[in-house]
């Protein structure tokens, strides 16, 4: 396998598919890891010798991605999933065929840009898959979704392939190439993944978990712009120096964006700000008394149940 691409395309890869292949995977896996599968499975790998391939395969997905291509670039939208045949190693071609023409209703210029699956690395078993769906895209791409958690990677874990043809042994042959990506979301795509981002676990979760969640996305964003604003002034200080380009539209990007913020620095801005501050505490103040006045409440209330208990066998009044 060839280390990367040299086709020179520019592959743009949207949030949905990644989604669409996690959810796919995820849903194969609970069906497999379900008790009446895992017996039948444990009876497949007693009296087959081949069993234990056939469980590690069956966690596998497979489906077709879909997008545009504008010139050397290569857009993918969206995906959906396929059945695939253990026993000939190949997708049900009429299923395909049946998605295909469901899809072209509903999305008449999405075209099939290749297929996904699952997996830490391409196999050579993929490569019979790949060939399979040439007569639909003379040259289809391969996007890897390695579902293994590795808390030390920072990337995604997805990889786009390419295939190409090299001499090997003086026989032509096709092998898989990774290829570089960009992630791409529209304005409905970044709502929904920040929706699924902040969704409560299924156990409820806490308000602590909640809000710790909550503060590590502000914390994350403050720190992209911190990193964003260092470049940009590493820019600037080498078109200062002479070591970069002048470039008149950056600078003029840069001028108004400082125009605002004297807008800051106002007196005005100062009133409203602390006026706005003040309010804050004052309400939490408000709240912490509400709090401690309904905790005196009940307290006072099980003292009084108690001594009008007592008071009844001895003679004693209420406290209060």
């Amino acid at each position: 396998m060839a280390s990367s691409s040299s086709s020179g395309l520019t592959f743009k890869l949207h949030p949905l598919v990644i989604v669409n292949i996690s959810d796919h995977y995820t849903r194969v896996k609970s069906q497999m890891n379900s008790p009446l599968t895992s017996t039948s499975s444990s009876a497949t790998v007693n009296n087959n010798s081949n069993g234990v391939e056939h469980h590690q395969q069956a966690h596998r997905v497979y489906g077709c991605v879909i997008g545009v291509q504008r010139g050397r670039t290569v857009e993918i939208f969206n995906s959906f999933e396929l059945l695939y045949d253990p026993s000939t190693h190949s997708l049900d071609r009429s299923f395909l065929e049946k998605k295909q023409e469901l899809y072209k209703k509903v999305f008449p210029h999405f075209y099939i840009l290749g297929w996904y699956s699952t997996g830490s690395d391409a196999e050579e078993s993929d490569m019979h898959i790949h060939k399979a769906l040439m007569d639909i895209n003379e040259s289809p791409l391969y996007v890897l979704l390695n579902p293994a958690i590795n808390h030390a990677q920072k990337d995604l874990p997805v990889t786009i392939y390419e295939s190409e043809l090299h001499i090997i042994d003086g026989i032509p042959q096709l092998i898989f190439v990774r290829s570089s990506y960009t992630i791409e979301t529209v304005e409905a795509e970044r709502i929904s993944v920040d929706h699924v981002a902040h969704l409560k676990p299924s156990d409820g979760g806490s308000a602590a978990t909640q809000l710790a969640a909550h503060l590590t996305g502000i914390h994350s964003a403050i720190k992209m712009l911190n990193s964003r604003i260092r470049v940009l002034h590493h820019s600037l200080v080498g078109m200062q120096k002479g070591d970069l380009p002048c470039e008149n539209s950056l600078l003029r990007q840069v001028s108004s964006l400082l125009r605002r913020l004297p807008a800051i620095e106002s007196e005005k801005f100062q009133d409203d700000f602390l006026m706005e501050y003040n309010d804050t505490l004052l309400i939490t103040y408000l709240a912490m008394f509400t709090n401690c006045s309904s905790t005196m409440n009940e307290l006072v209330d099980k003292f009084n149940t108690a001594y009008d208990r007592h008071g009844r066998r001895g003679g004693r009044t209420a406290f209060i």
